[in-house]
C-alpha cells in the first residue's frame, strides 16, 4: 500500500537532509535529492495542456519522469541517470548514452555517470564546416533551426590548411638549443615543411645541427611539425617559415630567431624572454619520434 503523500514527503526530506549533510557528499548527489524533493515521487495525471513548452533544447526533448510533459535533455558530458528513468539528474538527448567512466572506478574515485555521443566520427554539414561528431552537429541543428542544416557527407570537409598554433619568436643565447613548433589543422591532412628566409634549400638540409621532427596530433586531423635547432649559432639568425599545404591549398606562419653572445647579454643587461612554445620543446623532449629527418 503507498504512503500517505505527507509522510512520503517527510521521508524524503529527511533523506534529503541526511544527503545534504554528508560531507563528502558530492554536488551532483545534492542536485539529484534536491530535484527529488522538488518533484516528488508520486505523478499526478497527465494533463499535456498543463505542460510548459521546452525551448532552447540543444540535445532535443524527452519525456519527464513521469512520462507526461517534454523537457529539455541532457547535453553532453552533462550527468544523467544509468537507468534511463529521467528521475534524478534527466535523461541524455539524441545520439546519446549514459555512461560511467571506467577510469574513475580504477583510480577510486566518486564516478558520475554523464552523456556520452556514440560516435566520435566527424562530419561535413552543409554550412562547409567541420563537427567532430554527430553530437556536435546536433546542437548547432537545434540552435538554429531555421538554417536548414544537414549532413553533406561523412568525415571532414575538405579545406585548406588552419595553422592553430604557430612558432614564436626567440630569443637565445649561443651554443644554446631552440625548437620552433608548428600546429596545423587540414582535410585531407597536411604536409609542413620549414624554410628559412635567404635560403633556397629545405630545412634541415645537410647541416647536423638543425633536424626537423613531425608528428600527427594533438587533435584528429592535425599534424605538428618541429624545427630544433642545436648549439645555435651567430649565423642562424633570421626568419623562419613553416610553410602547410594539401591538395585544398596552402598556409605559411613565420617567427625570428634572434641570437646573442655571451658578452652581448652582460653589455646590455638583458634578460631573455621565455618562449610561448615551451610546451612544444618539453613534448619533443620527452618522447621518442617514429618520423626523424
Amino acid at each position: 500500500m503507498a504512503k500517505p503523500a505527507s509522510r512520503q514527503f517527510a521521508f524524503l526530506l529527511l533523506l534529503g537532509n541526511w544527503a545534504l549533510s554528508l560531507p563528502s557528499a558530492p554536488d551532483y548527489l545534492q542536485r539529484g535529492w534536491q530535484r527529488l524533493l522538488e518533484e516528488g515521487e508520486n505523478c499526478l495525471s497527465c494533463r499535456p495542456e498543463d505542460c510548459p513548452s521546452p525551448r532552447g533544447c540543444l540535445a532535443g526533448a524527452v519525456r519527464d519522469h513521469c512520462d507526461c510533459c517534454w523537457e529539455c535533455a541532457n547535453l553532453e558530458g552533462q550527468i544523467c541517470d544509468l537507468d534511463n528513468t529521467n528521475h534524478f539528474y534527466g535523461k541524455c538527448g539524441d545520439h546519446l548514452e549514459c555512461r560511467l567512466d571506467a577510469g574513475d572506478l580504477r583510480h577510486g574515485e566518486v564516478p558520475e555517470p554523464q552523456c556520452t555521443c556514440l560516435s566520435n566520427q566527424a562530419l561535413c554539414g552543409s554550412d562547409g564546416k567541420t563537427y567532430a561528431q554527430i553530437c556536435k552537429f546536433q546542437e548547432v541543428l537545434n540552435a538554429r533551426p531555421v538554417a536548414n542544416l544537414s549532413v553533406a557527407h561523412k568525415g571532414p570537409c575538405e579545406s585548406e590548411p588552419q595553422i592553430m598554433s604557430p612558432p614564436y619568436d626567440i630569443w637565445n643565447v649561443t651554443g644554446q638549443d631552440v625548437i620552433f613548433g608548428c600546429e596545423v589543422f587540414a582535410y585531407p591532412m597536411a604536409s609542413i615543411e620549414w624554410r628559412k628566409d635567404g635560403a633556397e634549400m629545405l630545412l634541415p638540409g645537410d647541416d647536423p645541427h638543425i633536424s626537423v621532427q613531425f608528428r600527427g596530433g594533438p587533435q584528429k586531423y592535425e599534424v605538428t611539425g618541429w624545427l630544433q635547432i642545436q648549439g645555435v649559432r651567430v649565423t642562424d639568425e633570421g626568419t623562419y617559415r613553416c610553410f602547410a599545404k594539401n591538395k585544398v591549398g596552402e598556409v605559411t606562419a613565420l617567427a625570428s630567431l634572434t641570437v646573442l653572445t655571451p658578452e652581448q647579454l652582460n653589455v646590455t643587461g638583458l634578460t631573455l624572454p621565455q618562449p610561448p612554445n615551451r610546451d612544444f620543446e618539453d613534448e619533443a623532449e620527452s618522447e621518442e619520434w617514429d618520423d626523424y629527418y
